[in-house]
């Protein structure tokens, strides 16, 4: 793991626990949000449209079996879908931005039911630009979020009811490798969910779209 990244995220985790140093935490993990943030701009500026759809690891295990282009879709579906139907109870950014047609996406879901040839086939539809324009405005949203929780609301934990809605929302496929993510996200308080799918998430994607863009161009 990058080191920075990894400190960072070390740093945030511990500040957050304390109420004390709960807001100094809220800042590091915005300062690790936008470093991670300018490699991908980094992406969306240096590589060519076939580098994000590229699979150069499609038979291996982990998150480098994927494309650069799915690896920014789940990133920022996961945080949407978190934030805006779990957190802050509202209408998520893909939805209320029509980002579904303007993406040219055939799914709303996470992708984590997509496999190999299906990954490759996804990412060759997507509209890059409004996929950016996207991640953008799902950052700058969860960030003003999580700066609008007070510490006490960081121990608060999903209602069975927000856990139903969720699921009739169809955002997360029922297949086997996704259904999980409803009980795993529900499982946690609000600071397990910015411990993961705000930070760490983002990071282990991230570190494995590097790979992806280094195998590419040895």
């Amino acid at each position: 793991m990058n080191k920075v990244w990894s400190e960072l995220n070390k740093t945030m985790q511990t500040q957050i626990k304390k109420k004390d140093t709960y807001k100094a935490g809220i800042d590091t993990l915005i300062h690790l949000r936008n470093q991670l943030m300018e490699t991908l701009t980094s992406f969306n500026e240096k590589l060519s449209r076939e580098d994000f759809d590229a699979i150069p690891f499609i038979n291996a295990d982990g998150y480098h079996s994927k494309t650069i282009a799915y690896s920014i879709w789940h990133i920022f579906r996961i945080e949407d879908i978190v934030a805006h139907t779990l957190i802050s109870e509202n209408e998520q950014v893909f939805f209320s931005g029509n980002y579904q047609e303007r993406i040219n996406s055939p799914i709303i879901t996470t992708g984590n039911e997509l496999v190999k040839e299906q990954i490759a086939e996804f990412s060759k539809q997507l509209n890059l630009k409004e996929l950016y324009t996207y991640i953008f405005e799902v950052k700058d949203s969860t960030e003003k979020i999580i700066n609008q929780l007070s510490y006490d609301e960081l121990k608060k934990k999903i209602l069975d009811e927000r856990k139903e809605y969720l699921k009739s929302l169809n955002v997360v496929s029922d297949d086997k490798n996704a259904i999980w993510l409803i009980d795993y996200w529900c499982g946690k308080d609000i600071r397990g969910l910015i411990q993961m799918p705000f930070s760490r998430h983002w990071i282990m994607h991230i570190e494995a779209s590097l790979r992806i863009k280094n195998k590419i161009h040895t």
